[in-house]
């Protein structure tokens, strides 16, 4: 098992499995990765046998409410390694790598409807602290 950062000549390999999670085409994918570089995202691979199983995608932030923390965007083990210890792996990663960057916290924010991710998040240490509004334009 390897976890390390994923290039920008990975995208597709990064794409199989984000697609799992979000509603994107490829070409949104990669012109939004592209975007996002000159916020310092960062994606994450947990690969296996060479097959990518968990992906993360994160950006160390500041901001008033959680002062200096990593900001995890996106977060997504594949369906089949799902419950195999992958998500661990990748959160005490990210755990690690948010203290190199004296990050006070991990954030990350879910969907309703993701109830078995929000029991793994509460059972590796996260809280409920606050909820998500959003008004589209």
């Amino acid at each position: 098992m390897q976890i390390r950062e994923i290039s920008l000549k990975e995208l597709d390999i990064a794409y199989e499995l984000i697609a799992e999670l979000r509603d994107l085409s490829y070409d949104e994918f990669e012109d939004l990765v592209y975007e996002m570089r000159h916020r310092n995202y960062k994606m994450f691979g947990l690969f296996e046998n060479a097959r990518l199983r968990t992906y993360a995608g994160v950006v160390v932030q500041t901001n008033l409410y959680h002062k200096q923390h990593l900001y995890v965007e996106d977060l997504i083990t594949t369906k089949a390694s799902r419950s195999c210890g992958y998500g661990k792996e990748m959160l005490t990663y990210l755990e690690d790598y948010a203290k190199m960057f004296q990050c006070h916290h991990l954030v990350l924010s879910s969907g309703f409807a993701r109830e078995e991710a929000h029991r793994f998040y509460e059972h590796y240490g996260f809280c409920k602290k606050s909820f998500l509004f959003l008004k589209t334009l």
